[in-house]
């Protein structure tokens, strides 16, 4: 069964406009009738541009707003209604905004997380202690947040909605402004958290990267509506079969009288564009041999902000 069934959902927001004497509002529909389900220990992206309705979702879910209209339940719970005990079981890391006092050390934020959930002192004393490890955040435990990184206080962030041991965990944009460093540490500790303690995140980013690494599906919305829900290469191959073939070759310049889709060159690496249920990618590289010196070459898939970007394209 569904731990998360989400129907019909509705919300409208009214947005103020103009100037200081001639002051008008009108009404937006952040969500227009939303529906979808999500199984016990999934790892569910939530994708759109801007303004799409992904916040709206992650409020209305984790009990902050309410909506106008549909009905949701979370783990047999109404969010809004329940608060205090929907609260109990889930984790929310909205990545611009902290759950950590910015004066006080790590740790005694830690503190009165664990007083403000109840949280039992040894469960706490243990979970704190793994998280610290597998987050390695302990080196600044006793250090005030407002000197943190920002790398270092979304780890800190993390261990902060975890430390109660929820059973879902909604993450907004968890890995916004990070360096490489800590977007691979981060992903990799959600990935092992979904897999190995079978919790249940719903992840809204911009980041592809952080989509391809960890989901096995994805919902997409748009103008407030659920435009695709299902695995990634599902969305690829509605958008397109196209596969690129990157090769190195000390003449790049030779490819232009072989009749190909040469999608750039950058210096002697060149990226050519394929559709391989017309050209099978051996007969194209079989052909390319015959023709030029290749030192390198390898077989990818378009970038997934590319397979968005054209998504989109097709919607509007």
């Amino acid at each position: 069964m569904p731990q998360i069934i989400v129907e019909n959902l509705v919300k409208h927001f009214t947005v103020a406009e103009g100037g200081f004497l001639r002051r008008q509002s009108r009404t937006v529909k952040a969500l227009d009738g939303i529906s979808l389900a999500i199984e016990p220990g999934e790892v569910v992206g939530y994708i759109g541009p801007n303004g799409a309705g992904k916040s709206t979702t992650v409020k209305i879910l984790s009990g902050i707003l309410v909506p106008d209209s549909g009905t949701v339940t979370v783990s047999g719970r109404v969010p809004w209604r329940e608060r205090q005990a929907h609260v109990a079981r889930i984790g929310v890391v909205f990545g611009q905004r902290s759950q950590l006092w910015w004066d006080l050390p790590v740790s005694e934020s830690f503190m009165l997380l664990r007083e403000i959930y109840a949280v039992p002192e040894k469960q706490h004393a243990q979970t704190q202690a793994e998280l610290v490890e597998k987050l390695d955040i302990g080196s600044f435990l006793t250090t005030p947040v407002r000197q943190l990184s920002l790398g270092q206080r979304m780890r800190c962030e993390l261990a902060a909605s975890l430390l109660h041991r929820p059973e879902i965990l909604f993450l907004d944009e968890p890995t916004i402004g990070l360096d490489a460093i800590s977007k691979l540490a981060v992903r990799e500790f959600i990935g092992r958290l979904a897999h190995e303690h079978g919790v249940t995140v719903l992840l809204t980013t911009h980041d592809m990267d952080d989509i391809e690494a960890l989901c096995s599906r994805v919902l997409v919305i748009g103008n407030g509506k659920i435009l695709l829900d299902g695995p990634l290469e599902a969305l690829r191959q509605q958008v397109t079969k196209e596969r690129w073939l990157v090769i190195e070759t000390p003449k790049p310049d030779a490819l232009t009288s072989l009749n190909l889709d040469i999608l750039r060159t950058e210096g002697e690496r060149v990226t050519l564009r394929f559709d391989p249920e017309k050209t099978p990618v051996a007969e194209l590289i079989a052909q390319l041999s015959q023709s030029i010196p290749i030192r390198d070459l390898f077989v990818q898939n378009p970038p997934i902000e590319e397979i968005i970007a054209r998504f989109y394209g097709t919607q509007s």
